[in-house]
């Protein structure tokens, strides 16, 4: 029966009160809006997880959302250090744009009040952040971003409990998130904020550079762990100056520079993940035992990519894949089954992130965002337009031990000048996906360099300007 006779045909038989009644309840139901719970954890490249083909990684219930949502093959940061990055994710904006990163002053109020929770909490949603904040916000800021805000800090990892005893904080953030959810509204969708400082290491602490849960201890024992597939010495070796005598040189040796060495750190490095891997599920199983999993959107990223000895680098910092690529995997249980378990490839930019959860909560999104929205991907609809490039940089004031750069990504093309050394690099990903040439002195590439070059100058100048 078409809508039109059958409402005509309820009015007669029930009343013309009731059925607006009943089509009032049926609206509400309608527009219920998601919960929203976003995980962050530090220091994650895209390939650490078992649904992403590592052979060895165990992080089940991080596969698991995978298998029933939705992962991107290409997600980068803009900015590959977690203080930038992390205001880029609050922000939708760039580093050049939002100004903050180590050394700098906080995020201004302008930017913290168009921030992912400041916005939804001023359209209806209650607000929690646990965590690594990582951030410096001005002013009293936080207080209209957060309902409730939790921060927890590391060194040590390993906190005094009243009772005496130590607890990871990689749990006492999924004691936080897990509190946070049974303090609900009942009238209020939420959106929390799960922002890990694992798997950062404990760079003071040269001994036992990754501590890891109680609740993993043990996993790897049994596993050799191959070196770094670009561990070759000639790929450092053929890295110029600037980056061999940066802190990625430094830290390689606290970390990765004998067998003994690697074998140790690499195996706690994986137990840290899969101890957040646990707190992840410990959080979702909460959501279902609060029967709120059925309408809960559930996100999954990285804050910048790592290094793990590969190049004879630690760390993040520079233009590299390695660097700048993380995971990223939304579930959204109100998806339909076709739609589940997609692999896209797409290009991603942890720029999108707030976008993507102001569209998912049906708000209007701040004009001024860089960032697009990636819900329609999420959805399995087309797009007509999409980008092809974006605009990476690292801008923080570290002298030597982190030169300054600035770059375009494309699809084929990566270009990045390390612009105080006056010092290009250009790779072209379809020929040589390891970036181990550079061709920016290569003639026959000129056109090309210059070709992004401008490219480099137009998006700089869109985003703020020489810097």
């Amino acid at each position: 029966m078409p809508r039109n006779r059958f409402a005509v045909t309820l009015a007669c038989f029930f009343g013309v009160g009731l059925l607006l009644s009943w089509t009032s309840v049926a609206v509400l139901a309608a527009e219920k809006r998601p919960n929203i719970v976003f995980f962050l954890v530090d220091d994650q490249r895209n390939d650490t997880l078992g649904c992403a083909g590592h052979p060895i990684l165990k992080t089940p219930t991080v596969d698991r959302l995978a298998e029933r949502g939705v992962r991107w093959r290409n997600m980068f940061v803009t900015t590959s250090i977690c203080a930038a990055s992390r205001a880029s994710i609050f922000t939708g904006l760039h580093e050049r744009t939002h100004g903050f990163t180590f050394g700098t002053p906080p995020i201004g109020e302008e930017h913290a009040e168009a921030s992912y929770p400041a916005v939804l909490r001023s359209r209806g949603y209650r607000t929690g952040f646990v965590g690594k904040f990582g951030v410096g916000v001005a002013g009293k800021k936080k207080d209209v971003m957060f309902d409730y805000f939790r921060p927890l800090g590391r060194s040590p990892y390993f906190k005094k409990q009243p009772d005496g005893t130590l607890r990871h904080v990689s749990e006492i953030a999924g004691d936080r998130a897990v509190e946070f959810i049974r303090t609900k509204e009942d009238d209020k969708p939420f959106c929390l904020s799960v922002s890990f400082n694992a798997v950062h290491a404990e760079d003071g602490d040269k001994k036992d550079h990754y501590p890891w849960p109680n609740a993993v201890d043990g996993m790897y024992d049994d596993v050799t762990v191959g070196p770094p597939r670009l561990s070759d010495p000639e790929i450092y070796e053929s890295q110029p100056e600037m980056l061999k005598n940066s802190i990625n040189r430094g830290r390689f040796f606290w970390r990765w520079d004998t067998p003994e060495k690697y074998q140790k750190n690499i195996r706690a490095y994986f137990r840290m993940l899969s101890g957040v891997d646990r707190v992840i599920g410990r959080v979702l199983q909460e959501l279902r035992r609060q029967d709120l999993a059925d309408n809960t959107v559930v996100i999954y990223t990285g804050d910048n990519g790592y290094y793990m000895g590969d190049r004879g680098f630690a760390g993040k910092w520079s233009h590299y894949e390695q660097s700048l690529r993380v995971p990223l995997i939304i579930f959204d249980p109100r998806l339909p089954q076709s739609q589940r378990g997609r692999v896209v490839d797409t290009m991603a930019l942890n720029i999108d992130l707030p976008a993507t959860m102001l569209e998912l909560a049906d708000v209007e999104l701040p004009d001024h965002y860089q960032g697009k929205s990636l819900v329609p991907w999420l959805r399995g609809q087309d797009v007509a337009a999409w980008r092809k490039d974006f605009f990476c940089e690292h801008l923080m004031n570290a002298g030597n031990r982190i030169p300054k750069w600035e770059g375009v990504r494309g699809e084929r093309y990566v270009y990045a000048r390390y612009f105080e050394h006056n010092y290009e690099f250009l790779h072209d990903l379809e020929a040589d996906p390891d970036q181990l040439k550079n061709l920016a002195g290569d003639p026959s590439h000129a056109a090309v360099l210059a070709e992004l070059r401008k490219r480099c100058d137009q998006l700089r100048d869109a985003y703020g300007g020489v810097r």
